[in-house]
């Protein structure tokens, strides 16, 4: 029997009774326009438009034409999914990366700059190692979202590195998947992946020629600043990489970035004091050169990951969501059940 709305394991369908019987209907987002699923699949029609692409309808069946209009046309955004990692007598099948990275809200995540990192390097991994694991439908998102992520960057010129890096990982896994071995895994025609990658291109060339300009204002500047305020801001970066751009702005920055008690609270954020006995470096003066440690430290180990806001998973229902939207949980105390996922955990909670 068809359902309304949501139950507590994953969200339904809407549907509406009709003279043939119950019918579906497709909600876009947050939109309560609801738009009949027949009316756009019409097969009376001589000729279906699908986008800018117009094909005669008697070459698909009535289901693959509403399939095709349902995943072109719908933009979820849950705040929320149930992770079905098995069968039950409720539910068939599970969840897979792909229709969990269709149906949580990363294209509204992108504009919290909280959650802008943690999506950009959930993209990374993506990029890396799960790319041919996604559907068409996730594939074609990725890639939406993609281009929305490298728009946010030129406009408003936020961490423009990491995405870089992302990009870069990506040409590889793509150029390795058109012209490599690959191609027998790939989902759509070869002239669309090459067509993806110019893409590609074209952004890293974009983000190569990104200018920042001067800010031009008569007001308080960053080098105005007592020197205890520029030792703070030093002290709340987590990444080495823009202490060193930070210090080669001026010279007092220059030597407050070199502070060896700076390098030492670096070492002691990312890494164990068990890694430390086993990679020391030491100066001449007999002290540890804390800077070259950290260098040392991070070629052989993992660094700890720091985001404003995740993706936090509940052990008692399964449910996956963003925190600040929460999830409808049975669970007597349900903040000891929550478990941040980094992007790393994320993906392996897909691997079956």
């Amino acid at each position: 029997m068809p359902f309304l709305g949501q139950d507590w394991r994953s969200p339904g369908w809407s549907w509406r009774k009709a003279e043939g019987g119950w019918q579906r209907t497709v909600v876009f987002g947050d939109n309560p326009n609801e738009i009949d699923v027949n009316r756009l699949c019409d097969v009376s029609r001589e000729n279906l438009f699908v986008g800018a692409v117009s094909e005669p309808a008697n070459q698909k069946t009535l289901k693959d034409i509403c399939n095709h209009n349902t995943k072109s046309q719908c933009d979820f955004s849950d705040k929320w999914i149930y992770v079905q990692k098995e069968s039950t007598k409720e539910r068939h099948g599970y969840c897979t990366l792909g229709e969990a990275f269709n149906r949580l809200d990363f294209s509204s995540a992108i504009q919290d700059l909280r959650r802008f990192n943690y999506v950009a390097k959930l993209f990374q991994l993506i990029a890396k190692s799960q790319l041919t694991s996604l559907s068409g439908g996730a594939q074609k998102n990725y890639f939406n979202i993609l281009d929305k992520i490298v728009c946010k960057v030129l406009e408003e010129h936020y961490n423009p590195r990491l995405i870089k890096e992302l990009l870069q990982d990506l040409s590889c896994t793509v150029h390795a998947l058109t012209k490599g071995v690959g191609k027998c895994v790939l989902v759509g025609s070869i002239n669309v992946w090459l067509l993806r990658l110019d893409t590609i291109y074209h952004w890293q060339l974009q983000l190569n020629n990104l200018h920042i300009p001067k800010q031009m204002s008569n007001g308080t500047k960053f080098c105005d600043l007592p020197l205890d305020t520029h030792n703070t801001i030093l002290y709340k970066f987590s990444d080495a990489s823009d202490i060193i751009n930070l210090g080669q702005a001026i010279p007092t920055l220059h030597m407050l970035s070199e502070n060896r008690n700076l390098w030492r609270k670096l070492c002691l954020f990312h890494f164990s004091e068990r890694q430390f006995s086993m990679n020391m470096v030491m100066t001449e003066s007999g002290c540890v050169d804390w800077k070259g440690l950290y260098f040392s430290l991070q070629r052989h180990n993992p660094q700890r990951e720091h985001y404003g806001d995740t993706l936090h998973f509940c052990r008692h229902c399964s449910i996956l969501f963003w925190k600040d939207c929460g999830h409808p949980c049975t669970a007597a105390d349900p903040d000891r059940a929550l478990v941040p996922v980094s992007p790393q955990h994320f993906i392996d909670l897909f691997k079956f």
